[in-house]
């Protein structure tokens, strides 16, 4: 291990598939240790995972990382945004945890916009119009389909204040990942007892919301892991929110991530309240906001089509007019939750690269439809955009973004950001600096640029065309299939 400057912090990524844990030096942002563990997530109609494994993921990634997790004098967990974790009396959960890309709660999320007055008074209230993804909506079909589950849980936390409590023995969370509940409220930053009252849910069982740059509780006796008794604990925060940290990100920089979801933000002064659904009104994990548009297909779906083709996901070709949808698990961006994927304009000289283009086409369409509204009104049209994710070190993903956007492309060289940004979180604590401001004295976001090309419009003109024609059958819901 390289003989480290300052002090070493962990940031943890709690995501859907994996936890990783990044040991670095709070000094240069140096990252000497590394480790990574699986998780596993149910098939078929719900998306669900038992939180326990989420810990003994954290034990094992924080295991690979050797001796250097032993001297962390901080960590902070990120994680997976809206998933519903109900616990028990002892902490223990209830039931599996319900993902965000779990859609069961369709039937739920639209009835909740009508009787709390529409998708305006949403938007206003809690700065976004809930969809299947967001928590409140997980909760409200719990109560109806499990109501046995609702009454035992004692405490209902999100994935990454599971983490952080067991590493503390605290119920907290932060204004970042609360802002994705559905039950916080953006104007007043605090938990909306009405909504709560209407779903059934005691405030009582929700986690303190820590502000930023606070210490959330220090590592107590009883965890198992390699920290010492009183290291400090960071507030953590959602996925999102987290790679923005890792980024530096300042107001008006876009940023496309490319993992199992894609998503589109921007750090803004503003709060976002937009009664379309498409742009959530988030907050970032420092005192500003992040409004943030997501798909639910992104690479997953896009590698799904190439193993159906039995394609490298490289193996794109150019020159088609086939249109494909990759709404392979319902989706969100445009809201779709009973969707499937959409095929149309095959011809006998279609070949099958060109098939894979299409649905590289198809998932960054959903994405770049949502960027002008993520963006304020005097963003500067001409600057990078960031790519970041599992897909940015794809070229055919680099590609079909660049083409697809016009702008400039720039590819962060800095791997992991949601974990990195939690270790600026947690770097923060011990030296008193902004966490954006400590990532940006990291660099993190230094990687090269793809100059900008003519942008597709004749793509994008007939994926939009073909979405706008197929509506109808898109927006049909499962009781009517």
């Amino acid at each position: 291990m390289s003989a480290a400057e300052g002090p070493l912090v962990v940031g943890v990524d709690t995501s859907t598939q994996s936890t990783k844990a990044l040991v670095v030096d709070a000094a240069t942002g140096q990252v000497v240790a590394s480790g990574q563990a699986p998780h596993t997530v149910s098939s078929g109609a719900g998306r669900e995972s038992d939180p326990r494994q989420w810990w003994d993921a954290l034990g094992e990634a924080l295991h690979q990382c050797g001796d250097a997790a032993r001297e962390a004098a901080a960590v902070s967990i990120g994680g997976q945004q809206h998933g519903l974790v109900t616990l028990d009396a002892q902490g223990d959960p209830v039931r599996p945890a319900l993902l965000w890309n779990d859609v069961r709660s369709a039937p739920q999320a639209r009835r909740l916009i009508d009787e709390l007055g529409g998708p305006k008074t949403w938007a206003e209230r809690t700065g976004s119009v809930p969809s299947a993804s967001f928590t409140v909506t997980k909760w409200a079909w719990l109560a109806e389909h499990e109501p046995e589950a609702t009454r035992a849980a004692k405490a209902v936390r999100l994935p990454h204040d599971y983490l952080t409590e067991r590493l503390t023995g605290e119920g907290t969370t932060d204004r970042g990942d609360a802002s994705g509940t559905g039950w916080w409220a953006s104007g007043t930053e605090a938990y909306d007892e009405e909504i709560l009252a209407r779903v059934g849910l005691d405030p009582a069982l929700l986690p303190r919301v820590v502000r930023p740059g606070e210490v959330a509780g220090t590592v107590r006796d009883v965890h198992g892991l390699p920290f010492s008794k009183g290291t400090l604990v960071a507030a953590g925060t959602g996925d999102n929110a987290a790679a923005a940290l890792g980024l530096g990100l300042r107001p008006g920089v876009p940023v496309m991530s490319l993992g199992t979801s894609g998503t589109v933000y921007a750090v803004s002064r503003h709060r976002a309240a937009d009664p379309t659904g498409t742009v959530a009104g988030f907050a970032d994990a420092r005192g500003d906001w992040l409004p943030l548009a997501c798909t639910l297909n992104c690479t997953l779906a896009v590698d799904r089509v190439a193993a159906l083709l039995g394609l490298d996901r490289e193996a794109v070709e150019p020159g088609t007019d086939v249109t494909l949808l990759p709404y392979l698990d319902g989706e969100r961006t445009p809201n779709l939750p009973h969707s499937s994927g959409l095929l149309t304009g095959l011809r006998h000289d279609t070949t099958a690269g060109q098939l894979l283009q299409a649905a590289y086409d198809g998932a960054v369409h959903s994405l770049l439809g949502a960027l002008d509204l993520v963006l304020d009104a005097d963003a500067d049209p001409s600057a990078p955009l960031l790519l970041i994710g599992g897909g940015a070190r794809g070229a055919a993903w680099q590609q079909t973004v660049r083409r697809l956007s016009g702008r400039p492309v720039q590819i962060p060289e800095a791997r992991e950001l949601v974990a990195l940004g939690a270790a600026a979180q947690a770097a923060g604590l011990l030296t008193g600096e902004d966490a954006a401001a400590v990532a940006r004295r990291w660099n993190t976001a230094a990687g090269p640029v793809l100059e900008a090309v003519e942008r597709d419009e004749e793509t994008l003109n007939r994926i939009t065309g073909v979405l706008s024609d197929a509506a109808p059958l898109l927006e049909r819901d499962a009781d009517s299939r």
